[in-house]
């Protein structure tokens, strides 16, 4: 195979050495050696064979590298085919969108729909909601935030205390969970209305970790590192999904079924597809509104904002509280499905899938966050059978995203009303 025109080949032939004996010292420990407990105790069992393949996949793929990004002519074509790829999606939004929703109605009685696959279409939808609900402060608002789990931990005890305390059902609480995690985002707003950048990350980040220690150390409050069990299951009208409830009649009775558990696995499902659907409409409807394009003002240029008399301090605010809502209602429906919180649930990494699911997604692309989380969900999940190399695979699969398309999946900063234009792109 010919080296490009332009490409040293003696250049990368060095580098893709030195990546290579720098994976062999790295991997060393990691690959090379594993203790083993045996008879003697433990010892050291060594795979060189695990140890040459990763140096030699590091080897041939900085060499892969290195030629695609010498053969600038081809590198143009892929990152070409990539931005019509993208084109093509959002002029087709509206088949596509029809598309799936048909499919997501039908998904839980496909014949290879088991109750795993409906449980991690769930967990799908969930971080789905939560990219949409983070969207509107990251993608549209601009306004890096690191704490975004904080309003989905207020959520989910919100209920989670109402429901055991007062015995209140699921569909009582979940308004008045998203209100007192939009509170939540109003009081977090405003110690941040004069911070941006890396200044308003950190501080979104503090904000996150000080509700995970109340919750941890506030023993009489929330239960501390022990949790709150027993957390009240959703009802369809009234019908529980149990096979002989403590009040009322069943599901499966009512409608003359025998009784099984994917009935509330399917029905959850539905909630949580409602759910997001909501957000989704919200979210398209209210970047068309006059608030909607001034946080996409904002996002450009905060002076510049303040020149054609747009108020920042309200325009922060409402993208803080819309945002945060969408995280309550999403942590409302979390402890629900699971029946037991604690704060391990909500912890810095929570928050840091969620802006990854954005960031890959593309910010501000509706259809960008559900093939992110798509990506980040479901990929770990069907890479479990290499439970030891799952992690490393998948981090290598997001690296080899955003190298292909650094500004995420379906970027795009076109505004969403123009002059003299329709409506631009969700």
């Amino acid at each position: 195979m010919a080296a490009p025109s332009g490409v040293d080949f003696g250049r990368i032939l060095r580098e893709a050495v030195l990546a290579a004996a720098v994976a062999a010292i790295l991997g060393l420990p990691l690959l090379g050696l594993r203790l083993v407990s045996g008879t003697k105790g433990l010892q050291v069992d060594q795979r060189w064979d695990w140890l040459v393949i990763g140096v030699l996949a590091v080897f041939f793929g900085r060499m892969a590298l290195a030629f695609l990004r010498g053969a600038k002519p081809a590198f143009a074509k892929a990152g070409e085919g990539a931005g019509v790829v993208g084109q093509f999606v959002r002029q087709q939004q509206r088949p596509l969108g029809v598309a799936a929703l048909g499919f997501a109605l039908i998904l839980p009685f496909m014949p290879f729909s088991d109750r795993y696959v409906v449980d991690v279409t769930t967990l799908v939808l969930i971080y789905v909601m939560l990219g949409w609900g983070l969207n509107i402060v990251v993608g549209l608002a601009g306004l890096l935030d690191l704490g975004y789990v904080a309003f989905y931990a207020v959520g989910a005890y919100s209920f989670a205390l109402l429901g055991t305390t007062f015995d209140w059902s699921f569909w009582v609480c979940l308004p008045i969970a998203g209100l007192c995690a939009a509170m939540f985002g109003v009081l977090l707003g405003y110690p941040v209305l004069r911070l941006r950048g890396d200044y308003l990350a950190i501080v979104t980040l503090g904000f996150g970790e000080i509700i995970r220690l109340v919750l941890t150390n506030w023993v009489e409050f929330s239960g501390g590192p022990n949790g709150i069990p027993g957390i009240p299951r959703p009802e369809f009208f009234g019908l529980e999904f149990s096979r002989n409830p403590e009040s009322g009649q069943s599901f499966h009775e009512f409608f003359g079924l025998s009784f099984s558990g994917d009935h509330r696995i399917i029905f959850l499902y539905f909630i949580i597809l409602a759910l997001a659907l909501i957000t989704n409409l919200f979210v398209l409807r209210i970047r068309r509104l006059p608030v909607g394009r001034a946080w996409e003002a904002l996002r450009e240029d905060e002076i510049a904002c303040r020149s054609l008399g747009i108020n920042p301090v309200n325009t922060k605010l409402s993208a803080f509280a819309l945002g945060a809502m969408f995280g309550g209602f999403a942590g409302s429906f979390f402890a629900t499905r699971s029946g037991f919180i604690s704060p391990e649930s909500f912890t810095f990494i929570e928050s840091a899938i969620i802006l990854s699911i954005v960031v890959l997604g593309g910010m501000g692309s509706q259809i960008g966050v559900v093939l992110a989380a798509i990506a980040i969900i479901v990929v770990p999940e069907v890479l479990r059978e290499f439970s030891e190399f799952r992690m490393l695979a998948f981090g290598g699969a997001m690296v080899l995203i955003m190298v292909w398309r650094p500004r995420g999946l379906l970027a795009h900063r076109v505004p969403t009303i123009r002059l003299g234009a329709k409506g631009g792109d969700p």
